[in-house]
């Protein structure tokens, strides 16, 4: 009797949690603050989204840190933009970019300024924490990662493109 209330239990949790919003695995989204839409990588296997940055200079105003960057994307002009700094990521690098390959010893970890965005896709507008990084070696200077699709409540459909369509923030 209990093995046939607990399916039936489990046969209702999907009436009461919303329903994911599908995206595919490459989506346009705006970042708010730049005001420029760029094109992601929806990508399950990494943790954290990443921007397209160069020249990242952390400095202090206020009292409070600050990091400094230009995009480093197709296209991009020369404007510098400041965020406030929230704080340091350590993330594992590819072994293919640091050029150790050592099966025996934890990755190398780079660390990377990240600051707080506003990002819209399709008519969503989320506040999200991004890492800044030179991703011009990438075909997609915004990388959005495993805790960003989360806090979507998103599910990645990954032979669709741009299922989305342009933001509507």
């Amino acid at each position: 009797m209990s093995r046939v209330l607990f399916l039936a239990g489990l046969l209702a949790l999907p009436a009461f949690a919303a329903e994911p919003t599908l995206y595919g695995r490459y989506e346009h989204i705006k970042i708010e603050e730049i005001g420029k839409t760029l094109p992601a990588k929806m990508d399950t296997g990494a943790m954290t989204a990443s921007l397209s940055a160069r020249d990242i200079e952390q400095f202090e105003r206020d009292g409070e840190d600050w990091v400094r960057f230009r995009l480093a994307v197709d296209g991009a002009d020369d404007t510098l933009y400041e965020q406030r700094l929230l704080g340091i990521s350590r993330i594992k690098t590819r072994a293919e970019e640091s050029g150790n390959v050592d099966p025996h010893r934890e990755p190398p970890r780079a660390e990377r300024p990240i600051v707080g965005m506003q990002l819209c896709i399709g008519d969503q507008l989320r506040d999200v924490e991004v890492n800044l990084t030179d991703r011009t070696h990438f075909s997609y200077p915004l990388l959005i990662g495993a805790e960003t699709i989360r806090e979507l409540n998103a599910a990645i459909y990954p032979t669709e493109k741009y299922t989305a369509g342009q933001p509507a923030c």
